[in-house]
């Protein structure tokens, strides 16, 4: 029902929630979605009448209102775009009609690279290398911004993407004239989800469902349970938001949130404040959760006017929240699926790694743990400087990632540890990597107003660039003395990064273990170099009398922190560092650009390429057809994520992909990463598969991208070589692999890298929601070992001929919820993963791609 509320002298037109009391928070924003785009019935029935303990099968279909987007899916994404309006034009119709429906923002944040840290140049030698690697996908961007309607682009440098959405480009309400509607926004990473902690629902999803949903289809998902989580207490005193959302990610990992939304309500939820909760939205895809949610309360609006949001849009955020039902009350008791508690009392100084998110292990048992897994005492000198390290050095220090540099209140600790550090004649190890890359301009506002700057740099963390960098894995290379003590003698070195991920191979290929922690602790085990020490006991090092420094000693009290920030902080802060957030610098100016309606591809390009995607596409759909004849072209193990299918960092020489790009003449100091090259497919084929930690068990005792060509008598060769085999031979090619396939990053290309070398399924005993969804929008099937199986269970080696039967179904009835899979002499039922019936479609249409061109060229002219 459309009513009208009115704020002030202003009168807004909204869509009136009608809405169960216990409804969750989530599924209000939700409701209100589907009534004001008139859905069916039924799907607005799912929502009134949405039970905790039901079972999910009932699908919506929700409109975003804008799409979030980054450089480097970005780019693949404008690609694909391009690509479409090539296929529109050669089908007969008008390419201008392929252009968003809604608002498309995209910044420019993954490409810089740590290159140059601990000189007072490094912010401006890293931006100029960026621009030298990257000019090429720059003019690309600026074509879309100039020939795409709605497509705004924030240029290199202004910060990470998820902190200025946070800061600058969140509504949490939308105005469309006299309109308002909740912001409902989904991106393409996952961590889009730092925007629940402003009260904004909102999800990653891969490349290809954001351009369904750019170009004005709606995203069909199963309504899903809704897990609550009560926060009450206050953290102690030496605990930060960082061990907090360590604490929470170890208890829903564990408790399994896999697909669901996390809320968090209760009377903990008024103590944290938006710095904090946005922290741990942040790593709602590292706990599994589609969205982690905080609700509009008092403390949302006081940041958004805090920030700079004019105060007439803070008092309809209020207002709206109010009236809608969407304001939180830290005593309701919304019904939940499962309800869990946390005592935030109870967290303590924790770091997480070496290799997962979850895998939380508190302060006082790091040294322990690491013990535990490394093989002491292997040591190694450092060429002529005398120095020696061993296992666990630390190699890479990094205040890094939107997850905790929005953070002030870790901010302001890291830089008062480094200035009592520095006081008492405490430097950094000459081995360790130290570098400093905020997500917002205004960090180094602030670290200025209150001095802290120098000691920072005293200690190695210097300016490095603003964007994502050692989080994504654009770490740059180590020391030089570090990287060959190493690759001669197998060093198990470590990376200490206030990131989000710390995944294998992700964040330097020389780097095994990596250990997520706060930027006060990244700064500690700097000062520390090693992973083999306790920092709850044992000193950090010694002054220059000898004394020894222990961290309690640097350790920052709450009262400290808390008088910088209210001395330093101001709104003006963020009004200045947003006032030209949209406007380059020279250099971004300086880009030639075409306007053209269709883009003029360069055949040279080794950045952007058009993707054979839609060659060919006929007007109709082809019929759907069984998998007969296949190759297992890897067999994986448990929790592979996207990092393991298609890599973010650097392309090596000796890799396919680098062996490709040397062969056409780039420079080996010029391959760049994988991340920057996503808008070339000839690259990202030769990168599927391809990360240095990969384990193949058709492959034993190796890792990277490897495997047996099954048609020559098992030549072990590259992924991309024994997949360009199948092609030839018109053999189709399937994936095994155990639990969670595909956690991570929402990394389109994980999805169209296997899709291009020919992958036609993937047979899993659990899927991650966004890569599930990426797969289907490449025409892949995701299928599901029932409950008890698996490939090892089932005594499949992966050599086997696997057909897949029940899939070509007379007069296209719909899909079975079953397939028969048979692999050589073993049959077995699979649950065919394709959950909305929204998703079949895509399917039998090969894709999202196809999918929505097909719908363009038949309907109607805009």
């Amino acid at each position: 029902m459309t009513d009208y509320l009115t704020v002030g002298s202003r009168r807004y037109r909204i869509h009136t929630i009608d809405a169960p009391a216990r409804l969750p928070y989530s599924l209000r924003i939700m409701l209100e979605n589907l009534l004001r785009h008139a859905a069916p019935a039924e799907q607005v029935r799912a929502l009134t009448g949405w039970q905790p303990h039901a079972g999910r099968t009932a699908a919506v279909d929700l409109h975003p209102a804008r799409v979030f987007l980054h450089d480097t899916n970005g780019v693949p994404v404008l690609a694909d775009l391009a690509a479409m309006r090539d296929a529109m034009a050669a089908l007969g119709g008008d390419p201008a009609r392929v252009n968003p429906a809604i608002p498309a923002e995209l910044v420019v944040d993954h490409s810089i690279i740590a290159d140059v840290f601990g000189r007072p140049d490094a912010l401006a030698r890293n931006a100029d290398l960026e621009y030298e690697r990257n000019a090429e996908r720059y003019r690309f961007l600026r074509w879309g911004q100039a020939s795409l309607r709605g497509f705004t682009v924030v240029p290199p440098g202004k910060g990470i993407m998820h902190q200025i959405n946070v800061e600058y480009l969140a509504r949490v309400i939308m105005l469309n004239g006299d309109e308002a509607y909740p912001d409902l926004c989904l991106g393409t990473d996952s961590h889009t989800t730092m925007v629940n902690g402003l009260g904004t629902l909102g999800w990653g999803i891969g490349g290809i469902e954001a351009e369904a949903a750019m170009l004005g289809q709606s995203v069909s998902i199963l309504v899903p349970d809704v897990v609550g989580v009560r926060l009450h207490g206050e953290l102690p005193v030496a605990a930060t938001a960082t061990d907090l959302v360590l604490t929470l990610t170890e208890l829903l990992r564990d408790h399994g949130v896999v697909g669901k939304i996390v809320e968090f309500h209760g009377p903990g939820v008024t103590a944290l404040p938006v710095t904090d909760r946005v922290t741990i939205s942040n790593m709602s895809p590292e706990f599994g959760s589609t969205a982690a949610l905080f609700p509009i309360d008092a403390e949302t609006v006081r940041y958004l006017r805090f920030t700079g949001r004019s105060a007439d849009h803070a008092d309809l955020v209020e207002a709206y929240a109010k009236a809608q039902g969407l304001w939180h009350e830290p005593d309701a008791s919304p019904a939940y699926t499962a309800e869990l508690d946390l005592d935030l009392a109870a967290v303590v100084p924790s770091i997480a790694g070496p290799r997962r998110p979850q895998d939380r292990i508190p302060l006082e048992g790091v040294k322990a743990a690491f013990r535990a897994q490394a093989h002491l005492p292997a040591r190694a000198r450092l060429g002529d400087s005398g120095q020696e390290i061993g296992h666990g050095a630390v190699a890479v220090a990094a205040i890094t990632s939107c997850t905790n540099t929005s953070n002030p209140s870790v901010m302001v600790a890291a830089g008062l540890l480094a200035k009592k550090a520095a006081e008492r004649g405490l430097r950094a190890k000459p081995w360790v990597k130290t570098t400093l890359s905020p997500g917002s301009r205004v960090v180094m506002d602030y670290y200025g107003a209150a001095g802290l700057t120098p000691y920072l740099e005293r200690l190695g963390f210097t300016l490095a660039g603003f964007g994502c960098m050692t989080c994504i894995g654009a770490s740059g290379p180590l020391v030089e003395e570090v990287s060959k003590a190493v690759a001669e003698h197998d060093l198990d070195v470590a990376a200490v990064l206030s990131g989000n991920r710390n995944f294998e191979g992700r964040i330097q290929p020389d780097v095994r273990s990596n250990y997520l922690a706060s930027p006060p602790l990244v700064v500690a085990y700097a000062i520390a170099g090693t992973m083999d020490l306790d920092l709850t006991t044992e000193p950090l090092g010694t002054d220059p009398s000898g004394d020894p420094v222990y961290l309690r000693d640097l350790w920052p009290a709450p009262e400290e922190v808390g008088a910088v920030i209210e001395q330093v902080i101001r709104p003006e802060m963020f009004a200045r560092a947003y006032a030209d957030v949209l406007d380059g610098d020279r250099r971004w100016q300086r880009l030639d650009v075409s306007s053209s309606a269709t883009y003029p591809w360069d055949p040279d390009s080794t950045y952007v390429r058009r993707a054979p995607y839609l060659d060919g596409m006929s007007p109709e759909p082809p019929p759907v057809t069984d998998i007969t004849g296949a190759r297992v072209l890897v067999k994986l193990g448990d929790f592979i994520t996207t990092d393991h299918i298609s890599p973010a960092g650097a392309i090596l020489p000796a890799s396919t992909a680098g062996r490709y790009l040397t062969g056409l003449g780039v420079p080996r100091h010029q391959l760049n990463t994988y991340a920057s090259r996503r808008g070339n497919h000839e690259v990202m084929m030769r990168g599927a598969f391809a990360n240095l930690r990969l384990r193949n068990q058709l492959a034993p005792r190796t890792e990277g991208g490897l495997t047996p060509n099954l048609l020559d008598g098992g030549t072990i060769t590259s992924v991309y070589e024994a997949a360009r085999a199948y092609q030839e031979a018109a053999v189709p090619a399937v994936v095994l692999a155990g639990e969670g396939y595909g956690a991570g990053s929402s990394r389109d290309w994980a999805a169209k890298g296997p899709a291009l070398l020919g992958v036609r399924a993937v047979i899993a005993k659990s899927f991650e929601r966004i890569h599930r969804a990426n797969l289907v929008g490449m025409g892949i099937l995701p299928l599901q070992f029932l409950p008890g199986q698996g490939a090892d269970e089932l005594g499949l080696t992966g050599r086997e001929v696997i057909s897949v039967t029940g899939l070509a179904t007379p007069g296209g009835a719909h899909l079975p919820p079953t397939v028969t899979v048979t692999a050589g002499a073993v049959t077995f039922q699979a649950r065919l993963r394709l959950d909305t019936p929204r998703e079949a479609d895509y399917y039998r249409h090969g894709g999202i791609m196809p999918f929505v061109l097909r719908g363009l060229l038949a309907g109607p002219s805009s």
